[in-house]
Order: structure tokens, then sequence, then C-alpha cells
């Protein structure tokens, strides 16, 4: 069933990359979050000709400032009302620094306002992000934070904790909420899938207040089927489902957690089909085949069927 955003409208600012060509940070979130009823204001913390997985690429990067300046003009005009702020990959601590004030500002501004934060520091092991910025999303933007999404890697990362079994795991969610975020959802890991090494674990955490006041966490498991090929823009396109999947599903995470897994599922594999028949038997997809098949996708990112049930913990 195709669930209407409330009367009210939705408005989401989202503070993400911006490529002429493709399908990553704000393009791969705008897109299917207007598809589901969302109003979305797009501050561009890049343009780039194209994603940076492609030989070539050329653009320009917003500083920090810039972005204060297109946030005051939104202010100015007092616009500046927002139900979501939505965030991914940054590379520059002054940035995600305006950032944290802008949130904060927001939620003065409206103290319902939901934070979903990617906080993209590395994977498997290693960084891909300057090493400064880690104390900045730890100490600041995680505390004002809401929801995040990190991989085990940032999860290990930001916690100081490793996670080997599902009961570090779910540790590590529980610190996690601890320093400021209701919903975590560990959106990958290294964890044995029950369904076999075709499979991987990603798992899920959300706290609530019960109508008589009590709290309660329910925690999910997804086992999700690997594929083989690299995608860019899927982590983005991730928290925006979840984003939206959750604000349809307010205290059901694993609800939102299958919706959102399952149209992750639609759009990668009507991705590689088209790619591998680009590209002819035999031969590697190139970036450009590979870009994420979202126009495409739309029905099934209104309406995903489930493919993916969560185990709740």
């Amino acid at each position: 069933m195709i669930i209407p955003v409330t009367s009210m409208e939705c408005r989401v600012l989202s503070i993400q990359s911006h490529v002429v060509r493709g399908y990553v940070g704000n393009k791969s979130a705008s897109f299917p979050l207007q598809v589901l009823g969302f109003e979305v204001d797009s501050i561009n913390s890049v343009q780039f000709s194209n994603h940076t997985g492609y030989a070539h690429w050329k653009g320009q990067v917003l500083t920090a400032d810039e972005l204060h300046v297109l946030y005051e003009g939104i202010k100015l005009n007092n616009v500046n009302h927002y139900d979501y702020v939505l965030t991914g990959y940054t590379r520059d601590t002054s940035f995600l620094e305006m950032v944290v004030d802008i949130v904060k500002e927001l939620k003065r501004e409206n103290p319902k306002l939901v934070y979903v934060c990617d906080p993209v520091l590395g994977d498997h092991g290693s960084m891909y992000v300057p090493e400064n910025l880690y104390p900045v999303y730890k100490n600041k933007v995680v505390p004002v934070a809401d929801i995040i999404t990190p991989n085990q890697f940032e999860a290990e990362l930001l916690t100081g904790k490793n996670i080997s079994t599902e009961k570090d795991a779910v540790e590590v969610m529980d610190l996690l909420h601890k320093m400021g975020p209701d919903t975590v959802v560990i959106t990958s890991s290294d964890l044995p899938s029950r369904l076999g090494d075709r499979f991987l674990v990603a798992l899920g955490s959300q706290r609530s207040v019960k109508p008589d006041g009590t709290r309660t966490t329910q925690r999910i498991r997804m086992e999700i089927p690997k594929v083989d090929a690299v995608f860019v823009g899927t982590g983005d396109l991730f928290a925006a489902m979840l984003l939206a999947w959750t604000h349809h599903h307010p205290n059901d995470l694993k609800t939102a957690c299958e919706k959102t897994v399952s149209v992750m599922h639609h759009v990668i594999q009507r991705t590689i089909s088209y790619a591998y028949e680009m590209a002819g038997p035999g031969r590697r997809p190139s970036p450009a085949q590979l870009e994420l098949r979202m126009v495409q996708s739309k029905a099934d990112i209104e309406d995903p069927a489930i493919v993916v049930e969560a185990t709740v913990l």
C-alpha cells in the first residue's frame, strides 16, 4: 500500500554531494524521498561532474562559510522550518561543525526535528575520510543525531568496542543509544549469516517511550543477500529510505527496515541486470553502467515488495 505523508507537509533539509551525472549523495536521496511525498530542500556540499569512482571527475566544493551563507538566506526569509535533516559523506571538519550548528538551531526552531546521519568514516578496517573528522562525529555529530546508519567499522570506531558476536553488536548499539540517537542501524557487518556466506547481517535497535512512560527497545537482525559488484550511492539511498519508512512506521523498526532493505534490493537488482546486459558477456560493467537505476525503480520505491524479513531479537 502507498502511504501518503500526513496532511502537514513534511520537509527535509538534505546536505550532501551533488553530481551532474549519476546517483550519489543528494541525487541518490532526493528523488526517492520526493516519490514518497517529502519536500526536499537540497544543499549541495560538492558539485562534481560524476562520482569519484570514474577515471575522471571535475567540480567544486562548498566551504563551511558558503554553507552558512545559504542557510542564512533561508533563515532571513523565515523558511527555516524542517521536520528532518539528512547528511552523509563529508571530508571537512569545519563544514561538519557548521552542519552541527545548523541542526542545533533547527532543533530549537522545531524540537520534534529528526536528524538522520550516516556517519561516513570508512569500512573494512580503514578510514577513507581525514582522521580529524572522527572526534567531530563522536563528540558533536552523533550526540545531536536521532537516527544513525553506521557500518560495522564505523559503529566500532565510534564506541571503541569490537563486534565479533551478535551480543557485541547489541552492546555497541546500546552504547550508541547512550551517545544520543534513539535509532541505530548497523547497515552491514562481518557476522556470520544463518543463511550462509552469500548473505550479510545487518542489525538495528530502536529506543522508544510507551504511552505509559516506560522505555522499551526493539532490536532486529536481517540477513541480506550479498551482491557481487561495487555500487556508489547505495548508502545514501539507504539513509534516505530509512528516514522515509521510519516516518511512516514510527515505532516499528522491523517494518521500516524491511521496506528500506527491500527498496535497496529492487534498485540493485535492476541496476545489475541492466549493467551486465550493457557490458556484454564476460565483461565487467563500467562505473557509468553501474549507476543506480533510480527513475526506473519508481514503483518499487513507492511500494516495495518485501524480500527480506527482519527477526526480532
